[in-house]
């Protein structure tokens, strides 16, 4: 059964919803920025539903160029077109009785955005070519690193479509929002890549913690997992040190610090998060360091979640 590993709050949430409905038949629509794990999620609730006998099917709508990807999906009946030298089950088909992840979703075209209502309507599909639509019963899980409603208000969404999907909503936290993650992931990647290398144990220094601490994780949990492979591998130490854990691109990225020209807010944000790091993220301690109240503290921090990710991102 899959296992996912956080000591995050705000994920153990997501796990519990995820774990409470994964039963039903309800569609999930999860979001996250890429690198969160929303496949590892999708493979969490299948595997805790009652269709965990079978294998999960996925297909990433971005990786199939539009002219294979209505084929690779709905199937095609032998002459349906040039080369159809016989007749081919679509992944829906494939996938009736399990679950299947539609990943990166928003990028599907809008003709077989309508084609895809029929089946989460109708429960059924039309392979290319075929007089008439096939019954199937499937799960659907889609996934997406843009919020899916942004697309619908641009019109290159279905409003239709988005409403059958977000039956069950998940939101994945970006790792640099989860600081107990990042501790506790760095070290069972660590520990992984040991085990399965042959390599003796390995543990992190404070200086190296106090580095994971520090970085943004733009790939979030895939590059923090990357980061820890590439560290051990290329270390003979057993304690690793900051000098030691090689994060692409740490020293040329500049890290925000307080300069000239920074507005206020700007300031406030920067300083609220670096005491989190100096008290390790102990909420208590950082807002009596900063002199505001836990309420005004869990507040801010409420705020910074909502703003645009490219806003999060200091001069």
């Amino acid at each position: 059964m899959r296992v996912i590993q956080t000591a995050d709050s705000r994920m153990k949430k997501v796990l519990e919803v995820a774990e409470q409905i994964a039963t039903s038949k309800a569609n999930v629509l999860i979001f996250g920025e890429s690198g969160t794990g929303k496949e590892l999620l999708a493979q969490f609730i299948h595997s805790r539903s009652q269709r965990a006998s079978k294998e999960m099917f996925a297909l990433n709508c971005a990786a199939v160029p539009d002219g294979l990807l209505e084929s690779e999906l709905f199937g095609f009946e032998k002459g349906a077109f040039t080369g159809a030298d016989s007749r081919k089950a679509g992944k829906f088909e494939m996938a009736s009785g399990s679950t299947f992840l539609l990943d990166e979703i928003s990028e599907l075209p809008l003709l077989l955005q309508s084609k895809l209502l029929r089946v989460l309507q109708e429960g059924e599909v039309q392979r290319l070519g075929a007089a008439r639509p096939t019954k199937v019963d499937v799960r659907i899980i889609a996934a997406s690193n843009v919020r899916l409603m942004e697309k619908v208000e641009s019109g290159q969404f279905r409003e239709d479509l988005f409403y059958r999907l977000n039956v069950i909503p998940l939101e994945i936290p970006p790792l640099r929002e989860r600081p107990q993650d990042i501790q506790k992931l760095s070290q069972m990647f660590l520990d992984t890549v040991c085990s399965d290398n042959g390599l003796q144990t390995k543990t992190l220094s404070e200086t190296a913690k106090a580095k994971l601490m520090a970085w943004n994780w733009p790939g979030n949990v895939r590059e923090l997992q990357n980061v820890m492979e590439r560290s051990a591998l290329l270390s003979h130490e057993s304690v690793l040190t900051d000098d030691l854990v090689q994060i692409e691109g740490f020293l040329k990225r500049k890290q925000p610090d307080f300069e000239v020209g920074m507005t206020v807010s700007e300031a406030e944000r920067l300083l609220i998060m670096k005491t989190l790091v100096h008290t390790s993220q102990n909420r208590t301690k950082a807002a009596h360091i900063l002199g505001i109240s836990i309420r005004t503290l869990r507040n801010k921090l409420n705020e910074y979640r909502k703003e645009p990710s490219h806003e999060r991102t200091l001069r």
